[in-house]
């Protein structure tokens, strides 16, 4: 590895220092860096990414994320499904879920890009991505790795923590209509992927970890307030064509996730932006693979952008 520009001299700058976590993150940072030029010498990359990927799950194992997000999760559904249920008979199933649908748009992309913006900037504050970078290792696998891992956090803590409030539906209302909540389940950990991937992307060009927390707030707020504003005053000032208002609708994954949800429920709206994304006429089919692009698109591009990166 001699005459490599991305190797870092000194082979302790990934455990000389205390991190936040306790120098845990450090550690295993090391630990991993070792299991990851072992994989590197097999020639077998899906050892390396599996490597990486195992490392950021120890390290969210480690240091609370997995309790925090499902802890999260879970307290937001069941305070929803509480009051909802209070006031709706059991034919009203659908409409508790239409009201988890509306929390998650707000709650999801806001935990997924907190657990996201430091992903890549973070863990070169820290000292030991300069160790993984140094290795005969692509720096793509790197970044897949680390998106890979958190995406398993993300999508276990979804999964559990919404599917807390699933149960106590499922024992009021018993089986009828609970396809509904399923859909609203596996809608929910497409949106928390994609933002998660948009945050890697991000946490991936910003050079501070400062600058990329600043950079996931105002991205939070254009997906979940400014674009429906806008796109509520265009569709009011212009009255765009259908096809317009499709375009609108693809370009931001939470008007993508409540029109997935809301319209199989059928329960689009009767007012303000919902109602545009009601009437947006997109099938199920193209919703879902607008979702997906926004899982692989910025994946794709942050493994671009790192190998662009300078550390």
């Amino acid at each position: 590895m001699t005459g490599d520009p991305t190797r870092i001299d000194g082979d302790d700058s990934a455990s000389s220092e205390p991190t936040p976590d306790g120098g845990y993150e450090a550690e295993t940072g090391t630990e991993a860096a070792i299991a990851t030029g072992l994989a590197a010498e097999s020639g077998r990359w899906y050892r390396q990414l599996f490597v990486v990927a195992e490392t950021e799950y120890r390290l969210a194992i480690r240091s609370r994320w997995a309790i925090a997000l499902t802890a999260i999760f879970a307290a937001f559904a069941l305070g929803l499904t509480t009051f909802s249920g209070s006031a709706v008979s059991p034919q009203g199933f659908e409409r508790v879920v239409a009201s988890l649908a509306v929390l998650a748009v707000y709650l999801v992309p806001l935990v997924a890009f907190a657990f996201s913006y430091d992903a890549v900037v973070g863990r070169e504050e820290s000292g030991w991505l300069q160790t993984l970078f140094a290795l005969p290792v692509s720096r793509s696998w790197v970044v897949l790795g680390t998106l890979l891992g958190r995406a398993t956090v993300l999508a276990s803590a979804t999964i559990v923590g919404f599917g807390v409030a699933g149960g106590f539906l499922l024992l009021e209302y018993g089986l009828a209509g609970f396809d509904a909540y399923v859909g609203f389940l596996l809608g929910t950990v497409g949106l928390g992927l994609a933002v998660l991937a948009i945050g890697v992307l991000l946490s991936t060009i910003a050079r501070e970890k400062t600058h990329a927390l600043g950079i996931a707030l105002l991205a939070w707020a254009w997906f979940v307030l400014v674009h429906d504003l806008l796109g509520l005053g265009l569709v009011a000032a212009f009255g765009l064509s259908e096809t317009a208002v499709s375009a609108m609708v693809v370009a931001n994954p939470t008007a993508v996730f409540r029109a997935l949800v809301l319209g199989a429920l059928g329960a689009g709206g009767e007012a303000g932006f919902a109602a545009v994304i009601a009437s947006s006429g997109l099938s199920t089919g193209v919703l879902v693979a607008a979702l997906l692009a926004w899982i692989v698109v910025p994946t794709a591009l942050a493994t671009i952008a790192v190998r662009r990166r300078r550390l």
